[in-house]
């Protein structure tokens, strides 16, 4: 069910991110996102003039190359509109995720490596989804080569939610010995 009707009510800014994963021939899996923000009028910009209404301000690229241990073998970025010319300067910075392992504490890392004037926090936001895609993609990708370890082994989901509450029906239901609500 979609949201009530609002308010009238005047765009102003639209912020669109996109995060896609995809299987590569070499066994590995690229997770590719993009991050656009785009204002709904003119404006001025230090840099690049005026910036008219759909023009992105922010137009930023992330791929991620992960192996099937959820580590980060490569990865790519572009920053196609920024607000200012200095912002591309940052790209390289994100080269010190290769080698990172993504799971856990993901978020924790991305502020720790890159936050406040170490970084971009656009490209921080992107991260965000572009880890849990990532790490969703794999997971799942591993479990269905080898769907004993999925048995054997606590699913990833297990109380990341409301819904795979250890003590919820989804759980009692799907992984009966993973339960841990009243009988």
């Amino acid at each position: 069910m979609p949201l009530e009707k609002p308010a009238d009510r005047e765009p102003i800014q639209n912020r669109k991110m996109e995060v896609s994963s995809y299987r590569r021939s070499d066994g590995q899996w690229d997770v590719e996102g993009r991050l656009r923000d785009t204002s709904a009028y003119s404006f001025q910009n230090d840099y690049r003039g005026t910036i008219k209404p759909g023009v992105p301000i922010h137009d930023m690229w992330i791929r991620l190359t992960l192996d099937h241990n959820i580590i980060i073998t490569s990865i790519d970025v572009a920053m196609d509109g920024t607000p200012y010319e200095i912002c591309p300067g940052v790209e390289t910075t994100f080269q010190t995720l290769k080698g990172e392992h993504i799971g856990p504490g993901w978020n924790r890392k991305l502020r720790s490596l890159f936050g406040g004037a170490k970084g971009c926090i656009h490209m921080i936001d992107l991260l965000r989804p572009i880890g849990t895609v990532g790490y969703k993609t794999v997971k799942r990708e591993v479990a269905n080569k080898n769907p004993m370890n999925e048995r054997e082994d606590t699913p990833y989901q297990i109380n990341t939610c409301h819904a795979m509450d250890s003590n919820g029906t989804v759980v009692k239901e799907r992984w009966p010995h993973l339960y841990t609500g009243p009988s």
